[in-house]
């Protein structure tokens, strides 16, 4: 092994290696942005009444998705604002994923840092400055992250600040149909613990006893169908049970370790025992 020295040069004066290079060394291998196991989505993607997003890279496990818009040379104000803009977009468009905008650039100023810094918390944004470096006849791109996403709490799991309310509230927000089959769940958890009764909080529903909740599995009811997430550790049993009873899985959180389900009209009857073992594991 032999030492060689590397030359800093800056992409946007490059002749050769322009901005769809550096799209193409992404979509080959988006590990190099370290922000986790992704894969493309999407490139050039068009965005209503706007321009093209650059790449849209989602994770192989979370429900989550990143807008991404690369400059080359120094961050501006029109690249911030056409990255939010195209993050607002997508999350409006598929709600049921996480969003996550990100800002990828060779210069990004401290100046320019602290104007991204103001929106952290409010919007979920990244910021990631790319140095290209030649070495000999060889050039190579290196990935900084200069500012992550502020990670926020989950309301789930934190029963200090949840907000509870009444069943009215829910039919309200959803719907009676929907709370009628929220009741039908319930008498499937009470197959497992007679004792237990739905509790009723702010951004979500889960079964409870004596007042104490006990959320292995979280109920969220919504116009036409109710989403429940089973609180259970990937499994090659639970995955096998999900997919040969014909329950529509969403997806699978990692992080919190939930399987999503969404549930509709006679499906709670229709798939009783599939339900009933699951709930089995997850109080368990």
């Amino acid at each position: 092994m032999k030492y060689e020295k590397a030359h800093k040069i800056m992409l946007k004066h490059h002749s050769e290696f322009n901005e769809r290079w550096v799209q193409n060394k992404i979509e080959e291998d988006p590990s190099i942005l370290g922000l986790g196991t992704l894969f493309l989505k999407d490139k050039e993607r068009i965005q209503p009444g706007s321009g093209r997003l650059d790449l849209l890279l989602q994770d192989e496990e979370l429900s989550k998705r990143f807008e991404v818009e690369i400059q080359l040379g120094k961050t501006d104000e029109s690249h911030l604002i056409r990255t939010i803009e195209y993050w607002d977009i997508e999350r409006k468009r598929y709600p049921q994923y996480e969003h996550c905008a990100v800002i990828i650039a060779e210069d990004i100023t401290s100046r320019f840092l602290n104007v991204i810094n103001l929106f952290n918390g409010a919007i979920p944004l990244v910021a990631i400055q790319m140095n290209a470096f030649q070495i000999n006849d060889t050039i190579t791109l290196t990935f900084i992250k200069v500012l992550d996403q502020l990670q926020l709490g989950f309301v789930d799991e934190d029963e200090s600040v949840f907000q509870p309310v009444d069943r009215s509230y829910w039919e309200n927000k959803a719907t009676k149909k929907t709370l009628a089959m929220a009741d039908e769940l319930l008498g499937i958890i009470k197959e497992i613990a007679a004792d237990y009764e739905l509790k009723y909080n702010k951004y979500y529903i889960g079964p409870a006893k004596d007042g104490i909740a006990n959320n292995f599995v979280v109920i969220r009811p919504q116009k036409e169908v109710l989403r429940i997430e089973i609180k259970i550790q990937k499994n090659e049993e639970a995955d096998q049970l999900i997919e040969n009873s014909g329950l529509e899985l969403l997806d699978y959180n990692s992080k919190e370790n939930r399987y999503r389900i969404s549930l509709r009209k006679d499906h709670i009857q229709k798939y009783h025992d599939s339900l009933l073992q699951l709930l089995n594991m997850a109080y368990g």
